[in-house]
């Protein structure tokens, strides 16, 4: 841990694969380290974000959208954020217009749109190449979009947890480095708890700060535990992670990561409150949206049901002695 202490640069792939594997004392201390050093890099606030999910599959119509834009803004949303794949038949307008919706319904929130693997799909839609797409969806009103999908950046991984349906590592890798060339900031993930090794955490994590020192497009980390009851499949072998497991990784992930990515989300919807508190107090240091469900279509987001309170957020901040702090998608100051 010494060497940790002294220079996280300088710990080789076999030294972090180590502390990955930390238990009793030696977690404490290593959990400790990384949420020192996230004061230093980040300060003392939880942050959070205000938002809604829209599920682009519904297929909902555009004025359905700006509507329930503009019901985010009214309850005090800063950030609409579209996954899915818009229905087939609806071409590769679907992209856009749900875009120019939400632009519509609230002109001032920011839209957090559309997966790698959905901008790979709206731009072979459109028959254009990603180069092309890219600016379509910016003028459309896309500002950020989401790195989730990434799993873990193996292969063989990959097939085992999606049935073999996913898109390869390398073109994951290609398609977030090219929403950051065209000026398109997004999350980094890392779904872990299954099948993979420590090792495969551990080089997914280098890949992500490769791609961050070639583009500095990330944001931030999100880490999610893998659940099984979410799986597309069932995975044959896997293990589901433990609190000692996802708090090594959070703490592994902020000291590698430190001076790359600078913010570590706590997904509660994945660790559960206290399970994201404790991650809190080891390194990491937001708390990620509420997901505002609404009055008007309750069900149009994908993790309907689970919305988080700003009382919820202090309360638990205010157990770890910590002030909260609302954020924006791009962790600026909501004015």
């Amino acid at each position: 841990m010494s060497d940790v202490q002294r220079d996280s640069g300088g710990v080789d792939d076999a030294g972090w694969v180590e502390l990955l594997g930390a238990d009793g004392a030696d977690l404490e201390e290593l959990t400790a380290l990384a949420d020192q050093v996230r004061r230093e890099r980040v300060g003392d606030a939880v942050t959070y974000a205000v938002n809604r999910n829209i599920d682009a599959s519904l297929g909902l119509p555009p004025e359905r959208v700006a509507e329930l834009a503009a019901e985010a803004v009214a309850l005090g949303a800063t950030e609409v954020c579209v996954q899915g794949l818009p229905p087939t038949a609806h071409g590769a307008d679907a992209y856009l217009d749900l875009a120019r919706a939400v632009k519509q319904g609230g002109p001032g929130l920011h839209l957090h749109a559309f997966r790698p693997a959905e901008l790979a799909d709206g731009a072979a839609r459109a028959g254009l190449p990603l180069a092309d797409w890219l600016p379509l969806l910016r003028e459309a009103g896309v500002d950020t979009v989401p790195g989730t999908g990434a799993r873990i950046l193996d292969d063989q991984v990959r097939d085992l947890l999606t049935g073999g349906t996913d898109i390869p590592a390398e073109r994951w890798v290609e398609l977030v480095t090219a929403a950051h060339t065209a000026g398109l900031r997004s999350t980094a993930t890392i779904v872990y708890g299954h099948v993979e090794s420590a090792r495969d955490q551990v080089r997914h994590l280098r890949v992500l700060a490769r791609i961050q020192d070639a583009t500095g497009g990330f944001t931030e980390l999100i880490p999610m535990p893998w659940l099984p009851s979410e799986s597309p499949v069932p995975v044959p072998g896997a293990r589901v992670a433990t609190l000692r497991e996802s708090r090594g990784l959070h703490a592994v992930a902020r000291l590698m990561l430190a001076g790359r990515i600078d913010h570590v989300q706590a997904a509660w919807t994945k660790l559960g409150m206290r399970g994201a508190q404790r991650v809190l107090a080891g390194g990491a240091d937001d708390l990620g949206g509420v997901l505002l469900d609404g009055a008007l279509d309750p069900d149009a987001g994908p993790e309907q049901g689970r919305e988080l309170t700003v009382t919820d957020v202090t309360r638990l901040a205010a157990e770890l002695g910590r002030p909260v702090r609302q954020r924006t998608t791009t962790y600026e100051q909501v004015g």
